[in-house]
């Protein structure tokens, strides 16, 4: 396999294009006016955005970038808020889904969640708190990582 591929759905091609350049830190390969694609040697990712009149729902649960140390997502979450592009949600030393992590969160202009994580290590519990990323029960109360409605709802799924 060379590439793995997302095709995303966006509403405004604008928009969506100045925050991928800036999330991906490149240019897309191709655009049109309906369409872009990004070109991704590491990881290896065949991302295209389409254009569409409108986008329902939150299809997928968050998409994300696993990287090799804090350090380096550290200098990520630098880079993006260099260019405009501010962290949601800050996680360090979290536990989700049976590991202990250190993550950032970003939006897209659509409202898609990007994660870029470290896992630190294994550990024996899925989440130890319930602000904490992966919580398995419906809650109330605001959870860093998922969105308001995906928490009320019971339909979070924040588990890298």
């Amino acid at each position: 396999m060379k590439y793995a591929h997302v095709g995303l759905n966006v509403t405004n091609l604008e928009k969506s294009l100045e925050f991928y350049t800036k999330l991906f830190g490149m240019e897309p390969v191709k655009t049109k006016p309906d369409y872009a694609k990004f070109l991704l040697e590491t990881p290896g990712l065949n991302i295209t955005l389409n254009l569409k009149n409108e986008v329902k729902g939150n299809q997928v649960g968050h998409f994300g970038f696993q990287v090799e140390s804090t350090e380096e997502v550290i200098a990520h979450k630098n880079r993006l808020e260099q260019s405009g592009v501010l962290s949601q949600y800050d996680e360090i030393n979290t536990t989700c889904c049976y590991a202990v992590q250190d993550k950032f969160w970003v939006h897209d202009p659509d409202g898609n969640e990007w994660e870029f994580f470290y896992t630190k290590s294994d550990a024996a519990t899925f989440s130890e708190n319930a602000t904490a990323c992966c919580t398995q029960e419906p809650s109330t109360e605001q959870v860093n990582c998922c969105s308001a409605t995906d928490q009320i709802n019971g339909t979070a799924n924040c588990c890298s």
